[in-house]
């Protein structure tokens, strides 16, 4: 014995009225989404100048790190060349023969060079560590500045989160419910034509004899024909899915 399949068939009208209140939930979550507005891409902003900012910082840090490390050096070399000038002063006082006196004065000579040398080096040093100073306090300060207004907006959209969470969380629970009222071939138009839109609107009503999308002027046979609903009508000029909202809002 054979068991009869019944077929439920959904007419135009009903999909079309179902894409209507698809559009309606959508339309709301766009609107909170909306008040959040630019804030979320300011804040992924400020994340990624601040990042480039203590990355510069760092690096400003370690230059000043080995200019003071020359620092260090030059002055270990001035020590150094102020105990072999001692000590060939002491050679000095013993010497016999002038072949030894001019070894030691040349050698004198050149570790004095060596000071003379090493002090220009400490004095350029040192006014590099005040130019990389003012660097490093001006870098720091913008760090501060921007993380300030990331904080700021950090707690301005956290505010707004908290705000319309709850209401945003039941719409998208009815986004799901009224998604599975509508086959996969015309939803997947819907979110298509909703993703090239500027303003989410995939389904517009007729206004003023023109398309609630795009305002084209459409030809009063076809607004005659989306009255209908006998079939789903798209408009030339901007492909979005075109109703009468008025008959889906009177039933």
């Amino acid at each position: 014995m054979s068991k009869n399949t019944k077929t439920v068939t959904i007419s135009v009208e009903d999909k079309l009225k179902a894409l209507y209140e698809l559009q309606k939930i959508d339309s709301s979550i766009d609107k909170i989404r909306i008040v959040r507005g630019e804030l979320p891409l300011e804040i992924e902003d400020l994340n990624d100048t601040i990042s480039g900012l203590k990355t510069r910082l760092e690096k400003f840090n370690l230059e000043l790190s080995k200019i003071n490390e020359d620092i260090v050096e030059n002055k270990n070399t001035i020590s150094l060349a102020n105990e072999l000038i001692k000590k060939y002063d002491k050679q000095l006082k013993n010497i016999k023969n002038n072949r030894e006196f001019n070894s030691l004065t040349k050698e004198i000579e050149f570790q004095n060079l060596e000071i003379e040398l090493a002090e220009k080096k400490i004095k350029e040093n040192k006014a590099k560590i005040l130019h990389k100073k003012e660097i490093i306090d001006a870098c720091q300060v913008q760090i501060d500045e921007k993380q300030l207004e990331l904080d700021l907006k950090n707690n301005e959209l956290d505010s707004i989160i908290k705000d319309t969470e709850k209401e945003e969380n039941a719409l998208l629970k009815k986004v799901k419910k009224a998604e599975k009222l509508i086959d996969g071939r015309l939803l997947d138009g819907y979110q298509r034509i909703r993703s090239k839109v500027s303003n989410g609107l995939a389904v517009v009503s007729v206004e003023r004899d023109a398309c609630g999308g795009c305002f084209s002027q459409i030809p009063p046979q076809r607004q005659l024909d989306i009255k209908l609903h006998k079939k789903i009508i798209v408009c030339e000029h901007c492909g979005r899915i075109m109703i009468d909202s008025k008959t889906f809002e009177e039933k």
